[in-house]
């Protein structure tokens, strides 16, 4: 009787444990009850196991048995095998990225703002279960680049509470919660959901003002010279971008996280120079995109000059002539040189200038301000002294006695000085042991490679966002920011359309064929 029941057990177990992996499957809601119902199953056919004690001990007296155990055992070692390296990889494991734009691997900014995570951070991605695995494979990458990042995916129909408490409105929702700072995305592009992310970590808001009423660009203007993609991404970096009118007010706003003074044609006035300065003493930064003096730009800029030297940089009175080659227009400068700096580190990528003079560190520096160049031409490039000679029809050519001055030329450089080390400053650190706070100015000789009409090239808005960064002492913003997936159609024409046809359909099987009919012939 006792046998009969336990016979009944171990179908019963082996049922359960059955059903199981069979709810795992069909129904990963009921995932608990699969859970309950496999260890009771499991326990059901330990007990028959070992009321059967008899027989079993029985059984392996004989030498087919024993024979039998011997390949049990390696069949099972092979299954633990596999089942080990199945778990470690599955906790363990490294992706690789073959493609040729590295478009399934995330940018050196996103990397970058994961690494620098303090906190955990949670994505909570809002949509139908069947569009899941279009947020998967991006926030796959998130997780695997830090420990800090979780990920979780809800169906608001199904889970309505969950939803409404997260004011979820729309599908395709994803939710960056970071310390209690929650933003939200509608998109699953990386661009936007790192930008989101940078937008949580964030407790104070940044603002970048662009300096007007001395001929500036324009950050609002959408013509070909105007800044509208830059600001566009400062917005996208969580800047807020406004207009400064320094004329109209004493002096820079209190708010102020970095000045821009991009491309200026007549000079600051001497009230504003001492506004400038003013902000600059208290731990201010300033970026200055500076065009040659030809054309319309042919008027200096004593005051504003000024102010470049006594940050120990020197900007040159001459145009920047490339002969390499890169271009057909030996007034447009290609730069692929980067000093050490924090704001390339990293970076080797081509900028373009399209009009540029040299901007160069003062050797030795200036009241204690040393500066560093951060970019500069090849060797097959000079400053021109002689502006004339660009509008005339004979061309250009180096001449050092003149004044030209050979390449490498540096288009931009940067300095930082402690704000306590200042004059009058009022933006030194009470406390010895907090971060000291800094003055920085960035200064370029062109104004033009930040505009609309050249801020598509990937070097040149990436050098001009790592600036502000670096400026606005966000280091953890300075790398090469995302970027599209390349179109990598083949485009082929009619005549290599035909090719391609006849070559599948009449070449290749004519080689199989004739390669079986080989190999007949040489068995027969």
């Amino acid at each position: 009787m006792l046998h009969r029941i336990l016979s009944i057990l171990g179908w019963v177990g082996t049922a359960l444990v059955f059903g199981a992996v069979a709810i795992r499957f069909t129904r990963p809601e009921w995932d608990q009850y699969a859970t309950w119902s496999a260890w009771a199953g499991l326990g059901l056919v330990v007990l028959y196991t070992l009321g059967q004690w008899r027989e079993i001990v029985g059984y392996f007296r004989r030498r087919q048995a024993r024979y039998g155990a011997i390949a049990t055992v390696g069949v099972l070692v092979a299954l633990a095998i596999v089942v080990a390296v199945n778990y470690l990889g599955a906790r363990q494991n490294k992706r690789w990225d073959l493609t040729a734009s590295r478009q399934h691997s995330l940018s050196e900014q996103t990397v970058k703002v994961l690494q620098s995570l303090e906190a955990p951070v949670k994505f909570t991605v809002f949509d139908r279960q069947t569009e899941f695995d279009r947020f998967r494979g991006r926030l796959d990458g998130y997780a695997y680049n830090s420990r800090q990042v979780s990920v979780e995916y809800i169906d608001p129909d199904m889970r309505p509470v969950v939803a409404r408490e997260y004011d979820v409105q729309a599908y395709g929702t994803v939710v960056v919660d970071y310390m209690g700072r929650r933003q939200r995305v509608t998109t699953d592009t990386e661009q936007d959901l790192t930008n989101a992310l940078i937008k949580a970590m964030s407790t104070m808001e940044r603002k970048v003002y662009f300096l007007e009423g001395h001929g500036e660009k324009e950050f609002s203007r959408t013509e070909r010279d105007g800044y509208t993609a830059i600001s566009g991404s400062l917005r996208r970096d969580n800047y807020t971008v406004e207009r400064l009118v320094l004329a109209q007010q004493k002096d820079v706003p209190a708010d102020a996280t970095v000045v821009v003074i991009a491309g200026p044609t007549t000079d600051v006035l001497p009230a504003e120079a001492d506004a400038l300065r003013r902000y600059l003493g208290r731990a201010g930064k300033l970026m200055i995109l500076l065009d040659p003096p030809v054309g319309t730009q042919a008027a200096r800029l004593p005051n504003l000059e000024a102010i470049i030297r006594e940050w120990g940089i020197d900007p040159g009175h001459n145009v920047v002539v490339d002969v390499s080659g890169a271009t057909n227009e030996p007034s447009i400068a290609v730069a692929a040189i980067y000093p050490p700096h924090a704001i390339t580190e990293r970076f080797a990528t081509l900028t373009i200038y399209p009009l540029a003079r040299a901007v160069e560190a003062v050797s030795g520096g200036t009241n204690g301000r040393v500066a560093q160049s951060i970019v500069e031409t090849s060797r097959q490039s000079w400053a021109e002294s002689n502006l004339a000679s660009l509008t005339s029809n004979t061309g250009v050519a180096m001449d050092e006695a003149s004044g030209d001055e050979p390449g490498p030329i540096s288009l931009g450089a940067a300095v930082s000085a402690p704000a306590e080390a200042l004059a009058g400053s009022e933006g030194a650190s009470a406390a010895s042991d907090a971060p000291k706070p800094e003055t920085r100015v960035v200064v370029f000789g062109d104004s033009d490679f930040a505009t609309n009409a050249y801020a598509g090239v990937p070097g040149n808005a990436n050098l001009f966002a790592n600036a502000i960064s670096w400026l606005a002492q966000q280091e953890n913003l300075i790398a090469i920011r995302p970027t599209a997936a390349e179109d990598r159609r083949v485009t082929m024409t009619p005549r290599q359309q035909t090719l391609a046809m006849l070559t599948s359909m009449l070449v290749l099987p004519a080689l199989v064929f004739a390669a079986g009919i080989f190999t007949w012939w040489r068995r027969r």
